[in-house]
């Protein structure tokens, strides 16, 4: 076993479960994966039971006894729950909180009322990127969908000059910042710096969301001109509202979480000494764990006061926000188990070894492993948790900025070409009232375009930094 797969079992390291040779490995890793893919895709099944038949299966090809890929599975599973698990649960109430007491609604109107026809593409980007840090892409897109429906019809724009730029922000985020699930469960893998990859994130994510939102938009709308559907233009969530918080203080609760988390990282690198009592405080504040539940608490004065929340309205409110990332959990902690699967079965290190032989850059060959996994699955979620677990070991020798441009790349490679497969891909296609093919001419070239331009940019940075 590598180095880094002993970190990741901590104080109870699961043997490896085979000692298989390359090519039976390579057979295994293959056949894991096209079982992963026909229970999702022929078969509809459930990506959690999908996930943990696979990694039996990879275990079982691989020639390992089955106690012990039950082992490596569950060891997996358990392990990821415990890094991300809070952390996602932490995310969902805050998005919940957001959207219940109209916060985001305040924020989509402070912002429309202040921007121009002109910049009404703009203004779209900027509300789906602030709006998407603390929510998942799907939760995103229907808080979104209204906004972008009444927007397009008000000011008679194309619905994919004003709709592209708003999936692009949302799509985005949900790839490449943390604390989205991916990310998270990428950084974990490969062990990088939270607070770096964030500020790296960020770095690449702003010119990304430009290329594929607002530019790409202008040649999305020659592509299909289509109007708002009528049929689709839901009620806001802050209608039966007689209040909602401020602008302000619905802003700078969603950034409290990515402010405390950037700074950790500053203070890393300006202080740099694990003993100093300024950067002692900032690793606690700083923490994913403290960041997030701190924007929550904050939230509850700041969004549900304002919104004349009972403390039994917060109380039910953070349970909704908890209910439907249950299978979201099961999902992440299951492509965890599989992600541990390959590791004891030795694929990490076959990729290291087979690597040192390639003129291809670990990057690189990281993002085409998350293309690979995401055109074969559909899931973004899928496919980043399976990348970071094949490429984890090429980590081992990284510098930190370099290790979290790792991450970054195989988010990127995650949102490649959504499709047929992808739930997301059929959510904007009925909600924007799309054919099949006006679909892939919009939604899909725009995931492309963000899934190259931010791989581009992380090889870029990578020979800088």
């Amino acid at each position: 076993m590598t180095r880094l797969s002993v970190e990741m079992l901590a104080a109870d390291p699961v043997e490896p479960i085979t000692s298989a040779g390359h090519a039976q490995l390579g057979i295994a890793v293959l056949a894991g994966i096209a079982v992963i893919v026909l229970l999702i895709t022929k078969f509809k099944m459930h990506a959690f039971l999908a996930l943990t038949i696979g990694s039996l299966a990879l275990g079982a090809f691989a020639g390992a006894p089955l106690d012990k890929a039950i082992t490596s599975f569950t060891t997996g599973l358990g392990s990821t729950v415990a890094g991300v698990g809070v952390l996602i649960a932490l995310g969902a109430i805050l998005g919940k909180l957001l959207a219940d007491s109209g916060g985001a609604d305040q924020i989509v109107d402070t912002i429309l009322a202040k921007a121009s026809p002109r910049s009404m593409p703009w203004a779209m980007v900027l509300i789906a990127s602030v709006i998407g840090l603390p929510l998942f892409f799907e939760v995103g897109i229907v808080l979104l969908i209204p906004v972008v429906l009444m927007v397009a019809k008000r000011g008679n724009y194309s619905l994919m000059r004003i709709g592209i730029p708003a999936l692009a922000g949302l799509s985005v985020m949900h790839g490449l910042i943390p604390p989205h699930p991916g990310p998270l469960v990428a950084v974990d893998a490969v062990k990088a710096n939270l607070g770096l990859t964030l500020a790296l994130g960020v770095l690449v994510a702003i010119p990304t969301v430009i290329i594929a939102g607002p530019l790409f938009s202008k040649v999305a709308a020659r592509w299909v001109d289509v109007q708002a559907p009528e049929r689709m233009i839901p009620a806001r969530p802050s209608e039966d509202l007689e209040n909602r918080p401020g602008f302000g203080a619905t802003l700078s609760t969603i950034l409290l979480p990515v402010v405390l988390m950037l700074s950790k990282a500053l203070v890393d690198i300006i202080v740099d000494d694990p003993t100093h009592t300024v950067q002692r405080v900032f690793d606690v504040i700083g923490s994913p764990l403290i960041a997030l539940l701190a924007a929550v608490v904050v939230g509850m004065f700041t969004l549900g006061r304002p919104a004349g929340f009972t403390k039994e309205r917060l109380s039910s409110t953070v349970e909704k926000g908890l209910m439907p990332i249950a299978g979201i959990l099961l999902i992440v902690g299951a492509g965890g188990g599989f992600k541990q699967t390959l590791i004891d079965s030795g694929v990490g290190q076959m990729i290291l070894d087979i690597s040192k032989d390639w003129s291809i850059p670990a990057l690189l060959l990281a993002w085409l492993i998350a293309v690979a996994i995401r055109l074969a699955t559909g899931s973004a979620t899928v496919a980043t948790i399976s990348a970071a677990g094949l490429v984890a070991p090429l980590a081992a020798d990284m510098s930190s900025a370099h290790t979290a441009l790792l991450v970054l790349a195989i988010g990127a490679g995650s949102l490649f070409f959504s499709h047929v497969n992808d739930a997301g891909f059929w959510l904007v296609k009925e909600y924007f009232g799309l054919s099949v093919g006006q679909t892939l001419k919009t939604w899909s070239v725009m995931e492309t375009i963000i899934s190259v331009v931010a791989g581009g940019l992380v090889l870029l940075l990578s020979l800088i930094i």
